[in-house]
């Protein structure tokens, strides 16, 4: 049996997106704000009752330590973005990417990101995949749509790791 490359690049997505649900099922609305560390990168609440994201243009030395928060909006935050260009639309800047709140609206929408990816994703073929793509990388036209693939599937994996990582060591340190 032949696998496709569109093909496999859904199965690595579906197989972390299982990983995904797993930490999703577990998180409480108080895992969101814990700050496990200093510094620490988090969501603030902003005087309009939503939310703003520590950020700096060139990453800190020490790097901050993210909540669960952060990091969901960081997943939201670039995976629209992404989602943005796969579509042909303009990408939304950073700070239009809405962070829903702690607990389930931020669950959901990481699911209904899911969903419009796997909407994306589905459409592609081999041969799409061979285009140049349109994101994350700017100058290197030798990377193509494949890769664009390949690195949602790291990156969602490498967020959701440390998102189940920070609610074990959350869990762990109430106990």
């Amino acid at each position: 049996m032949s696998t496709s490359r569109a093909e496999l690049l859904r199965w690595q997505f579906d197989l972390t997106w299982a990983l995904t649900e797993f930490h999703l099922a577990q998180l409480t609305p108080a895992d969101f704000g814990w700050e496990p560390g200093r510094p620490c990168w988090t969501m603030r609440p902003d005087a309009d009752g939503g939310w703003v994201a520590d950020f700096a243009e060139v990453e800190p030395d020490p790097v901050p330590v993210p909540t669960i928060a952060w990091l969901t909006w960081h997943v939201g935050w670039w995976w629209s973005v992404t989602i943005d260009h796969a579509q042909g639309r303009t990408p939304r800047d950073r700070t239009e990417i809405a962070w829903p709140g702690p607990g389930a609206p931020t669950i959901d929408w990481l699911r209904g990101l899911r969903d419009e990816w796997a909407v994306v994703s589905d459409r592609l073929t081999d041969a799409d995949l061979d285009a140049p793509a349109p994101f994350p990388w700017r100058d290197s036209p030798e990377l193509t749509v494949a890769h664009m693939l390949a690195w949602v599937n790291t990156e969602l994996t490498k967020n959701v790791a440390e998102i189940g990582q920070l609610r074990l060591l959350r869990a762990a340190s109430a106990g």
